[in-house]
């Protein structure tokens, strides 16, 4: 009867290894967004997903020690219940621009009134006032609270204008300077905080497995 329950235990954990390697044997092929959309599919979990990580934005110490592997490196945590597996399926290198600005926007003002606020700011700006205090007080924008800090961006097609003004300006740092969008109405005055800066970000495929 002790053989039969040395024989039962080696099976059991024999299926258990195999199980536990199978997922990583999957991940292991995954290198396209095709071999990686069709296994999302077929796991069907909404634990399971494609997220992408930036140098810049992300600090956690997970996300340290996955920018310290190559492409096609995974990195595996586990509580008590499940297995998580982070494999990094695609890393990129992107310049990213930095500015803050203050937006004016008004249907019901002329032109020649938003370009009269613009230089009021800019000579209160010149006098000493804050950037900062200057946002808070007249962006309509949504980051006046932080003082008109655009954040890390790269260029998008959906808001080409303004940032081809910014990136393709050719202004120097700390160097205060206008853009206005007449189609719009809207009418900025823009503040070079930053230097353009390359900045990686990784595709990180998220799969968790749970512990039988």
């Amino acid at each position: 009867m002790f053989k039969n329950l040395l024989t039962i235990l080696f099976i059991a954990i024999t299926s258990l290894l195999t199980a536990q390697t199978s997922l990583e044997k999957e991940l292991e092929i995954i290198e396209t967004p095709e071999q990686i959309d069709t296994f999302l599919k077929e796991k069907n979990s909404k634990k399971n997903k494609l997220i992408t990580f930036n140098e810049e934005k992300h600090k956690t110490t997970l996300a340290k020690a996955l920018f310290k592997l190559s492409k096609g490196g995974v990195e595996k945590t586990e509580t008590e219940y499940y297995k998580t597996f982070y494999k990094v399926v695609d890393k990129t290198e992107t310049i990213n621009y930095r500015v803050s600005y203050i937006a004016l926007e008004s249907s019901n003002m002329k032109d020649s009134e938003l370009k009269n606020i613009q230089s009021t700011i800019i000579k209160k700006y010149n006098d000493g006032a804050s950037f900062d205090f200057l946002a808070k007080q007249y962006s309509s924008d949504k980051n006046a609270n932080r003082g008109g800090d655009s954040g890390w961006f790269t260029q998008d097609k959906n808001n080409y204008d303004f940032e081809d003004v910014v990136i393709n300006g050719s202004h120097s740092l700390n160097e205060i300077f206008t853009y206005n969008h007449t189609a719009t109405n809207t009418y900025f005055i823009i503040l070079k905080t930053y230097e353009p800066k390359t900045i990686s970000e990784i595709k990180v495929l998220k799969v968790i497995e749970n512990k039988d």
